[in-house]
């Protein structure tokens, strides 16, 4: 949800995209003016978010996500400034999106964990004991108060790696680690460019936990299933495209 501040839009300033795309579209403007030059040091962000009538949050992700495209610097200690802007910087910091879309093992990887990862919670749904449930709504409430994405998804693998270990199951343990650890680059990359993914993530693990609670193994299948297959097509939808361009 923006605040009473921010005006959702595309990026552009013209309407239609989330608030953090409205974020970076403010900045990338100011960018491109020259108002910020390269080497400009940007403002404190209170000061810059109440300049752009954005929210700090907001803020905070799009300078994120200028940062790995290789727009801006983030120095600890020193400010965010606006980098030198040269065409091998900006094309290096996107070589690991490229990679991704020429990442053929992709989706052979996201498959396997569609197939793996539902059995294993449904398994762990007749072997979880009480303890574990208690640790897993612990991570889970851990996860609602991440903000940035690669700690979110660290958090996530270890939040799926507990529901394999208690289907007791050591061979399934590893093969399932061998996949999600591979799919996990993808998953930071959602995890940064979808604005709700915090509370799309919560619902649905706690889906899985309502259904490991509960003993359910159809339910545990299912919650696991839609949850694991949601993020394959979140994928699958924003790799195709680019992988025509650069096929192009």
């Amino acid at each position: 949800m923006p605040t009473k501040r921010e005006r959702p839009g595309r990026g552009d300033g013209t309407g239609g995209g989330s608030v953090v795309d409205e974020a970076i579209g403010r900045l990338r403007k100011r960018i491109e003016s020259g108002e910020f030059a390269p080497g400009h040091r940007l403002p404190p962000e209170a000061v810059l978010a109440a300049e752009l009538e954005l929210s700090r949050p907001s803020l905070r992700e799009a300078v994120r996500a200028l940062a790995m495209a290789g727009v801006l610097d983030v120095r600890r200690g020193d400010g965010t400034f606006v980098t030198d802007l040269r065409p091998d910087r900006l094309l290096s910091a996107i070589g690991s999106f490229l990679d991704l879309a020429q990442d053929t093992g992709l989706e052979e990887m996201l498959e396997c964990r569609k197939v793996l990862e539902p059995g294993a919670t449904a398994l762990a749904a007749t072997r979880i004991d009480d303890a574990a449930l208690d640790r897993l709504l612990e991570r889970i409430e851990r996860m609602r108060t991440l903000q940035d994405p690669e700690e979110l998804v660290r958090e996530d693998l270890a939040f799926h790696a507990d529901i394999v270990a208690a289907a007791g199951n050591r061979t399934l343990s590893s093969l399932v680690s061998s996949v999600t650890q591979r799919t996990a680059r993808a998953r930071i990359w959602r995890a940064l460019v979808k604005s709700d993914v915090l509370s799309w993530t919560h619902q649905q693990h706690m889906d899985i936990y309502a259904a490991l609670r509960a003993r359910d193994s159809l339910a545990a299948f299912t919650a696991a299933g839609r949850h694991v297959g949601d993020v394959e097509l979140w994928v699958r939808e924003r790799l195709d495209p680019l992988r025509e361009r650069t096929e192009r």
